[in-house]
C-alpha cells in the first residue's frame, strides 16, 4: 500500500466514524458561491481539521469543511473551501480532498472557481463553462508513486471535462437564461497574478481562462475514474487586458456580484445529476 494510499484510507475510516452518507456528486466550491450551503438540505458538517492529516484551507473567504446533504433530490458533498498548492502543501494533499470524495462514493466532481479574463470576448461576470484545460504550468497531482487502488500509472485525458455534462450545463443554462461562455481554463501556481507578458502566452497556447486551482483537481478525478465538469465565473480581466491593479479582495468582490445566479445554475444542474 502506498504512503498516499494509507494516508487517505485514514481519511476514509475517520469520514466512515462519522457518517454512513453515500453521496453521488461532489461539489467544490469557488470564490462566490461560500454561501451555497442555504441551497443544499444539509445533514452533517464535517471540518478539514477534524479528519486526521487532512489539508486545511488557509484563505480568506475559503471556510474549511464538507457539507454532506442533497441539493434537489441527489445525494452530494459540497467542499465549502479548497487547498491550494500556493499555501504550501504538497500536490499530492492539495487533491487528497477529491480523491477522499471518490472513497465517499462520488462518480460525478462539479469544479467551480473565480477566473481572470484571457479571452478579449469575454468580461467581467460571464460565467464560463470549462470544455478542457492546461495544466503544464503546475506540477501534475499524478507525480510521484502511483495510487493503482485509485487508477492507471498512464490515464488517459482526452475528455476531461465530460461530454455529456457539457450538454446538460449547456441545455440548463439556456432553459433558466443564463448566459454562458464556454472555453479552456489553465491552471498557474499563484499565488502572485500573473504578468501581461505571463497572459499573452496563454493566450496564444489556446486559454480563455486562467487561476490558480482546478486543473490538477480534475486531473486527480478523472484518475480515479470521477466525470468531471466545471464552471468558471470570470472575476477579473487578467493582466494587461484593464488598466486596473489585481487583488483577491477584488476578485471576491465580483465573484460574490453574481453569487446567486451562479448558485442558481449549479443546482439546476446538479438536480439533472
Amino acid at each position: 500500500m502506498s504512503r498516499q494510499y494509507e494516508k487517505l484510507n485514514k481519511c476514509y475510516e475517520y469520514y466512515r466514524s462519522r457518517t454512513d452518507f453515500t453521496p453521488r456528486v461532489g461539489l467544490i466550491l469557488g470564490s462566490g458561491l461560500g454561501g451555497y450551503a442555504k441551497n443544499m438540505k444539509v445533514e452533517l458538517e464535517i471540518a478539514y481539521g477534524d479528519i486526521p492529516g487532512f489539508p486545511v484551507s488557509t484563505v480568506q473567504g475559503h471556510d474549511g469543511k464538507f457539507l454532506l446533504g442533497y441539493i434537489g433530490d441527489v445525494p452530494a458533498v459540497a467542499m465549502k473551501g479548497r487547498v491550494h498548492y500556493y499555501e504550501g502543501y504538497p500536490m499530492e494533499d492539495v487533491v487528497l480532498p477529491t480523491r477522499l470524495m471518490k472513497c465517499m462514493g462520488i462518480g460525478i466532481l462539479f469544479l467551480t472557481n473565480a477566473a481572470g479574463g484571457i479571452n478579449p470576448d469575454f468580461h467581467v461576470g460571464d460565467f464560463m463553462m470549462i470544455t478542457d484545460q492546461i495544466s503544464s504550468f503546475a506540477p501534475s497531482p499524478l507525480i510521484g508513486e502511483n495510487v493503482s487502488e485509485l487508477g492507471d500509472r498512464f490515464p488517459d485525458m482526452t475528455h476531461i471535462y465530460d461530454p455529456e455534462l457539457q450538454t446538460l450545463i449547456r441545455e440548463t443554462a439556456e432553459e433558466e437564461q443564463i448566459a454562458l461562455q464556454e472555453g479552456v481554463y489553465l491552471q498557474t501556481t499563484g499565488p502572485n497574478f500573473e504578468s501581461p507578458a505571463e497572459i499573452r502566452m496563454y493566450g496564444m497556447l489556446g486559454a480563455d481562462a486562467v487561476g490558480m486551482s482546478t486543473a490538477c483537481e480534475a486531473i486527480a478525478a478523472r484518475h480515479a475514474g470521477v466525470r468531471v465538469c466545471g464552471i468558471s465565473c470570470i472575476s477579473n480581466m487578467a493582466s494587461g487586458l484593464s488598466d486596473e491593479e489585481l487583488s483577491h479582495l477584488d476578485v471576491q468582490k465580483a465573484a460574490d456580484k453574481r453569487a446567486e445566479e451562479f448558485e442558481r445554475l449549479v443546482t439546476k444542474c446538479i438536480g439533472k445529476m
